[in-house]
């Protein structure tokens, strides 16, 4: 069923025929602020995506168009009820077979820089087929405090890694690099809060940091699982409180916190935004994550989701895909989700193995040290 904004019906469905595919055009989601969503926790029993249609009008369009083009065959293949399973030890990683995406994943480009420039002649998001878009994003001009709304189109990742994963992308004409940018931060955070599914997460690999396209995009998915870094403790590393470390595993990670929308939110995407720049001018690869979460300080992993996190990781560039691993290690793995590509390692799996693969990826400390220095330093200026 198409979703509503207020009287009008607005769908996101594609038409019968393959021919009017490309003659409907891109429908606009339109969202206003009171639909950013706050106080949204986890239930006893995680909600599924496959037995019903989460409540918000964002996860009610994202998963009805989302399901339409999975039946529809855009997809490389046809996503199943993936095997999971909470690997044994303290970290609590979410394991997850996925072979198809192991096996039939676009090949990653041939990328030697974190910087490289945008190259046309390379597979990008002008290439895409018609129907893969699901909607144009659109936050409601004029909303408090807000700056100049990004173009944003939810496409679907034809290599899915879980129920509805989506890219995030900025007008794919502007023929933008990897390299984060606050407009489509913003979109990011705020979709986020626009899902009433606690575990709607979005996210954002660098070159060198698993990104295997190089045109501006963010990934966003559902996992109906809590995850380590939700509630992780952490501990301030300037004296307003702004940037914080998580120490504990699986890897430490920058913690950057707002409670919800409005002022704070924009200084926290102006923020990260900073820290990712001076990773990207110094060459060094990273990764982030978006969810829901605790408040910084002194957490478990089951307090209450009062807020955004964004957990930013400095790392080694790694380019190209890595044969022969259980799994390679980007957003979601640093998060504590392991899609693993084959039954063999699904099974023989450990924590302490998937542990020494992600610290196989980690800065040295000295290097790590030298970063943290420079991000608690950059923030400083927050203060002058």
């Amino acid at each position: 069923m198409a979703a509503a904004q207020d009287s009008n019906e607005i769908s996101y469905l594609l038409p019968p025929n393959r021919k009017d595919w490309e003659e409907q055009g891109v429908p606009d989601f339109v969202y206003q602020q009171k639909e950013l969503l706050e106080g949204i926790q986890w239930p006893r029993t995680a909600p599924s995506l496959r037995d019903r249609t989460p409540g918000s009008r964002f996860d009610s369009a994202l998963c009805a168009a989302w399901r339409q083009r999975m039946e529809l065959g855009l997809f490389r293949y046809r996503l199943g009820e993936l095997q999971t399973q909470t690997l044994p030890g303290v970290v609590g990683f979410v394991a997850q077979l996925n072979v198809e995406r192991g096996v039939q994943r676009r090949r990653p480009q041939n990328i030697r820089s974190v910087k490289q420039a945008f190259d046309p002649e390379q597979f990008n998001f002008n290439k895409i087929r018609p129907g893969e878009v699901l909607f144009r994003l659109l936050r409601q001009p004029d909303l408090p405090g807000a700056l100049q709304q990004e173009d944003i189109l939810v496409m679907i990742n034809v290599s899915p890694l879980e129920w509805g994963h989506v890219l995030l992308v900025p007008e794919p004409t502007r023929g933008l690099p990897q390299r984060l940018l606050p407009g489509a931060l913003r979109a990011g955070v705020e979709a986020v809060l626009l899902s009433s599914h606690p575990g709607f997460r979005v996210g954002f690999n660098s070159l060198g940091g698993l990104a295997s396209v190089n045109h501006l995009h963010l990934h966003g998915y559902y996992l109906a699982h809590r995850l380590p870094v939700e509630g992780s403790p952490s501990e301030p590393l300037d004296p307003g409180g702004r940037l914080h470390l998580l120490r504990a595993l699986p890897a430490p990670g920058f913690l950057f916190y707002t409670s919800g929308p409005g002022p704070d939110l924009e200084a926290l995407v102006d923020r990260v935004c900073r820290a990712t720049d001076y990773l990207t001018d110094h060459e060094i690869a990273h990764n982030l994550f978006v969810t829901r979460g605790a408040p910084p300080g002194k957490t478990s992993p089951s307090s209450a989701l009062t807020g955004i996190r964004v957990i930013l990781w400095a790392r080694k560039s790694s380019f190209g895909v890595k044969e022969g691993e259980a799994f390679n290690v980007a957003l979601c793995e640093l998060a504590g989700h392991l899609p693993i590509k084959t039954s063999q390692d699904f099974g023989s799996l450990t924590e302490a193995a998937a542990l020494a693969l992600i610290r196989d990826c980690l800065l040295p400390p000295a290097q790590a040290e030298e970063v943290q220095a420079a991000l608690v330093a950059l923030i400083a200026q927050d203060e002058q």
